[in-house]
């Protein structure tokens, strides 16, 4: 059995200023991780218009891959050429699936709201995907079409739409509000 891939998670705030340097920074950490055996991918998730704190994702093969990086020369220079562009980092190392939903304090949310959630994140992006290629697979065999399709939709739903519906949906995943209350809250925002 191999081991299951880590991912590290960092919120880094954005010194006041510093939006412009701190996305160039953030890109030349990326490409820098990418050059690294055992690097699986990246991303980035913006903050909301009313915050300043970025989510940066790493996902490496296993734990030693991780450790290369973490521990290697072009990180450290990497991280020192960040002095000045951010506050308050903040690291946070998961692996399997509980990476997307562990909190701070390593407390995950129950298993059915952890599917409804990937369920919300995969059902729109397989949707449109169908929409926009769909009408090219048809043609093919079943499992050429199914090969396509996870090949194009894994890497956008474990680097982008996934992290993206678990911080839309933190608070309900940790039962902070409930879910019905949430989409009430966001209806009303959306419509004043």
């Amino acid at each position: 059995m191999s081991p299951d891939p880590v991912t590290l998670m960092v919120a880094r705030r954005v010194a006041r200023g510093r939006y412009r340097d701190f996305t160039a920074w953030l890109e030349e950490g990326r490409e820098l991780a990418s050059d690294f055996t055992g690097y699986l991918g990246s991303g980035v998730l913006a903050p909301p218009p009313s915050d300043d704190e970025y989510q940066i994702i790493f996902r490496f093969r296993d734990a030693q891959t991780l450790a290369n990086w973490e521990h290697s020369a072009s990180r450290r220079a990497w991280l020192a050429r960040g002095e000045g562009l951010f506050e308050a980092p903040h690291e946070h190392r998961a692996t399997g699936l509980d990476g997307w939903f562990q909190d701070a304090t390593g407390q995950t949310p129950p298993r059915w709201k952890q599917a409804i959630a990937i369920w919300l994140a995969f059902f729109p992006v397989s949707l449109l995907f169908q929409a926009l290629f769909g009408g090219w697979l048809v043609a093919l065999p079943l499992v050429p079409k199914v090969l396509i399709s996870t090949l194009a939709l894994t890497p956008l739903m474990v680097f982008l739409f996934i992290p993206l519906s678990m911080r839309l949906l933190g608070s309900w995943l940790r039962g902070e509000v409930s879910f019905m209350e949430r989409l009430g809250h966001r209806l009303h925002q959306r419509g004043a």
